[in-house]
């Protein structure tokens, strides 16, 4: 099919949308080890979770068999508020860099979350709300998360308590009002709210917090208070099962058209939208159906793909949650306060950690100023402000684009726009002044916090 004739928006018709959730771990022959006990040792049970998740989540958190999750006919409603999601061809910014290239993105800023992370917050909140819970704790780090449980936890009625890292809480205040808008309340996290903020307050006095931090203090919350379950917005492999319908509504739209993408580009923090973008082109590849080159774009201040190890390690900061074997920084690690937003986290999801290890998967890493620069680039020409996560893989894709436009390959590129950056204003305003700095860990202090790695046997 000519250009001509490939709209620049692509849309799904309603029946064309995705009625089920794909588990990408089920074609894995090599799959992901097992979350483990943090104090046995040994790999968790249903049982073991029932106190921290909810009872159907925790089912499609420990199921690497089952190909097709049906998605319950009151989340598929919710989703046609902003569903379908566009696919569009980037032809100003291919006209921009002059580059032989074919540049699609899929936009997941179409409501008033601001990003993909919805998809999994209509689903997480549908379950809580179906065993019968009072309420939801999380945390948050950019605030897009929170922001997205918010607005399901309102739509369904359930009481929302959103632990925000300190530093977006700052720099962020309008996120942050939303979501009180919607109903949640949100507190800075390390806070003296919870035993295990108080620690990490006396262990890190002034610290700007992480994701690590806020995540130990929802699931103490949740813990503490009868009818709580802890939700999380990346990094485990329920989330990302919800994330599926990103992948699987970009495949059927370019199958539909006859394209296929040679290069598919996610940014990279715990993985949920970078997993969601690219589950069934991965499916398809290890059946051996079709070939693409995926890469996982992360910030240069948190490198756990590209700098990190793969080992089992804690997902959060206080050590209270399950330990997961991924690709870390150690959960000790606290990121530089910049404005990588969700990028802040100090592991990757294990089933994306698996396949990187297995090679399926490539990264790299960008540093702020070179994302903003991108941002700001394709701001210009394509007409939408991006997230500062989104614009990693912005960055990416426009390397890949001028890398063809010197050897004049026509490949298809293909990258996740997941959300937009209008409440990243003092971001924005920082990389226009000149002031925004880049910072980039050394290895004593990546090496610092990986000795700290729990010792597995």
């Amino acid at each position: 099919m000519s250009d001509k004739q490939i709209p620049y928006k692509i849309y799904l018709e309603e029946s064309e949308l995705p009625k089920a959730w794909y588990n990408l771990r089920a074609d894995m022959n090599n799959k992901p080890a097992p979350l483990l006990n943090p104090e046995t040792h040994k790999p968790m049970t249903a049982s073991d979770l029932s106190g921290i998740f909810c009872d159907e989540l925790i089912a499609q958190e420990l199921d690497d068999t089952t190909h097709y999750f049906d998605i319950p006919k009151e989340i598929l409603d919710f989703y046609k508020m902003y569903r379908p999601a566009p696919l569009v061809r980037a032809y100003c910014l291919e006209e921009k860099l002059q580059t032989p290239a074919k540049i699609y993105y899929k936009f997941e800023g179409n409501n008033t979350s601001g990003s993909h992370k919805l998809n999994s917050a209509i689903a997480q909140a549908y379950y809580a709300k179906k065993q019968g819970l009072k309420g939801v704790t999380t945390e948050t780090g950019a605030g897009q998360w929170g922001t997205a449980l918010s607005m399901a936890c309102s739509y369904l009625g359930l009481d929302c308590n959103v632990y925000m890292v300190k530093v977006s809480y700052e720099q962020k205040p309008f996120r942050r009002e939303v979501m009180r808008t919607y109903g949640a309340s949100v507190t800075p996290s390390p806070s003296m709210e919870t035993e295990v903020g108080r620690k990490i307050l006396a262990e890190y006095p002034g610290t700007t917090g992480s994701l690590g931090c806020a995540i130990s203090e929802a699931v103490e919350k949740a813990g503490s208070n009868e009818g709580y379950r802890y939700v999380l917005g990346s990094v485990l492999n329920q989330v990302m099962l919800h994330q599926s319908v990103i992948g699987l509504e970009t495949k059927a739209a370019m199958d539909k058209y006859g394209i296929k993408p040679d290069i598919i580009i996610g940014c990279a923090g715990g993985g949920s939208n970078l997993g969601g973008l690219i589950s069934p082109f991965m499916g398809e590849k290890l059946r051996g159906e079709a070939d693409y080159r995926f890469i996982a774009v992360e910030p240069a201040s948190c490198p756990s793909l590209t700098r990190g190890k793969y080992a089992y390690d804690f997902c959060d900061t206080g050590k209270v949650c399950p330990l997961s074997k991924m690709y870390t920084l150690g959960s000790s690690y606290i990121p530089a306060p910049n404005h990588a937003g969700g990028l802040r986290y100090h592991g990757m999801n294990s089933t994306l950690s698996q396949l990187y290890a297995d090679g399926y998967m490539e990264a790299t890493t960008v540093t702020q100023t070179e994302v903003f620069k991108a941002a700001t680039e394709f701001a210009r020409v394509e007409g939408i402000l991006p997230a500062p996560e989104s614009s990693h893989a912005i960055k990416a894709a426009i390397d890949e684009a001028l890398k063809c436009k010197e050897t004049g390959e026509e490949k298809t590129i293909l990258f996740g726009l997941t959300g937009t950056g209008y409440f990243d204003m003092v971001a924005y305003q920082k990389f226009n002044d000149g002031q925004m700095e880049n910072y980039i860990p050394t290895d004593a202090e990546i090496q610092a916090s990986l000795d700290k790695l729990p010792k597995i046997d």
